[in-house]
């Protein structure tokens, strides 16, 4: 009797272990979440098993999944991709007074299936040999033929230029920023192509004297101890856009609790626990990202380039125009 009681403690036991862990299929790098995973796994003994990729492939898997899938929270670096999973019916509701309390609801799905954690601003990265300051506006005047030739962006495939591009949809209407888009293209130094940084060097070196990029890249960069870097990104300044109007373009990492989830509590905690303070504030001190918590303070290069006026269009209409985005930026011949 006594070694049948001993088993049955062990195996509930066992149980509370194997329960106490959180799954992620997450499209952010290693290095930008694992540290603060880690820090959770400290603070609370539940272990966090981590799986990176691509986010519309592991949209695909969850589908494929169904009920055998074993993640339970979906993290991606884009509002719109939070979208189409939800449209795919691939997140549940989650109750939580502490997401809701420190997330404001332009940066949360409506119906509490997605949450953003932190925030990045699409911004005008400028040479100040080759340009005033006072010559830009917003992203509407990139279309200006006073451009011609100067301007250099990534490529149309890239979910930032197509989340950019449908808040513009969004705000203004496809005709209009149809219109927009075939103009900036004309205004190119170059045919679009590597990533952010990328367009930081080639402004550096005189490619062209303007381009888009998200925040994070150039502050990164302006901290690397890669030499070569740092002395690059000394050479640009960074313009907030529209800051008379709507505000510059922001866009999140978020996730969602999936809809078959086995740890759904744990998944919860984790999501409660990325919107804290002290998370919040890693995410502006390390990944040079703005909090979604506006009472965190940006001491890093954030806290010294100022506080910027940010669009507050709901971002789930990042995910609704994405579409009419892609099929008007291949039209235009953005390639």
């Amino acid at each position: 009797m006594k070694k049948t009681f001993t088993i049955i403690i062990f195996l509930i036991f066992q149980q509370l272990l194997n329960a106490a862990e959180v799954n992620i299929y997450s499209a952010r790098k290693e290095t930008l979440i694992k540290p603060l995973l880690d820090q959770f796994n400290r603070d609370t003994g539940i272990k966090v098993n981590l799986i990176t990729g691509k986010a519309d492939t592991f949209i695909k898997r969850l589908e494929i999944e169904g009920k055998n899938t074993p993640a339970d929270i979906l993290l991606t670096v884009d509002a719109a991709r939070l979208v189409r999973a939800k449209e795919k019916d691939l997140f549940q509701e989650v109750i939580s007074d502490a997401l809701n309390k420190v997330i404001p609801n332009y940066f949360r799905d409506i119906d509490n299936h997605w949450f953003g954690l932190s925030l990045r601003s699409r911004v005008i990265i400028f040479s100040p040999d080759k340009v005033n300051k006072r010559e830009l506006i917003d992203y509407l005047d990139l279309a200006n033929s006073k451009w011609r030739g100067r301007i250099c962006v990534r490529s149309s495939s890239n979910i930032y230029n197509q989340s950019l591009v449908a808040s513009m949809i969004a705000r203004h209407g496809i005709n209009k920023i149809e219109i927009w888009a075939s103009r900036l293209v004309e205004n190119f130094a170059r045919s679009p192509k590597g990533g952010d940084r990328d367009q930081i060097k080639a402004v550096a070196i005189g490619v062209c004297d303007i381009a888009l990029v998200n925040n994070y890249y150039l502050a990164g960069m302006l901290e690397s101890n890669q030499e070569y870097e740092m002395n690059a990104a000394k050479k640009v300044k960074l313009f907030w856009p529209d800051q008379n109007g709507h505000g510059a373009h922001v866009n999140i990492s978020g996730a969602g609790v999936t809809k078959y989830a086995k740890n759904k509590e744990e998944a919860i905690q984790l999501l409660e626990y990325l919107v804290t303070d002290k998370a919040q504030q890693w995410y502006s001190d390390i990944n040079y990202e703005y909090a979604v918590n506006p009472e965190i303070k940006n001491t890093t290069i954030l806290g010294e380039w100022g506080a910027f006026k940010s669009d507050d269009l709901n971002l789930s209409l990042l995910g609704r125009y994405n579409r009419d985005a892609v099929l008007l930026m291949d039209r235009v011949g953005w390639k």
